[in-house]
């Protein structure tokens, strides 16, 4: 008996195409519809939403920090580049002062150096007419001297003082 009613199952085909089983097929799709309806609008569908509207707060939140990040790191830089731009003027400045520095010292050296040098020259210029003036008294004694030799050698006796006029007349020029 139990074959008889599997056999006549088989030949009845799947029970889901039969039709006098579609008005509570129907009947339980609307139901199982109607509550999966119920369960996504009250329970599914606000936890999602919840979701989505943290999320799209802290995305927000997190854009209007970086944006706020931004802002400050365009404000260190320019303070940045600020303190860049006063120390470069610093370093200027300093520079410009050690080269003046380095100029009046320069200036005095080159001064100290003029006076020395003119000092030496003042000295040694007085050495050359010292020389100059005791070499001429000796040029003066030895063209006497010289004189005497030779006006003695010709055999003639020259007064000393008719030498000393001849020998300063011709040194005169």
């Amino acid at each position: 008996m139990a074959t008889a009613d599997v056999a006549q199952e088989v030949e009845a085909g799947m029970p889901q195409l039969d039709f006098s089983t579609f008005p509570n097929q129907i009947f339980w799709l609307l139901i199982a519809l109607v509550v999966i309806y119920l369960v996504l609008s009250r329970i599914a569908l606000p936890r999602i939403s919840g979701v989505l509207a943290e999320r799209s707060g802290t995305i927000s939140n997190d854009l209007a920090a970086a944006e706020d990040f931004k802002l400050r790191a365009t404000e260190a830089e320019a303070v940045y580049e600020k303190a860049l731009a006063d120390a470069r003027i610093e370093s200027n400045r300093i520079g410009d002062e050690a080269r003046a520095v380095a100029q009046a010292d320069l200036d005095a050296a080159l001064a100290e150096a003029d006076a020395k040098i003119a000092t030496q020259t003042a000295a040694a210029e007085a050495n050359i007419a010292e020389i100059r003036a005791s070499a001429t008294d000796n040029v003066a004694i030895v063209a006497k001297d010289v004189a005497q030799a030779l006006v003695a050698a010709m055999g003639t006796n020259a007064d000393q003082a008719a030498i000393d006029a001849a020998v300063a007349n011709r040194m005169k020029g």
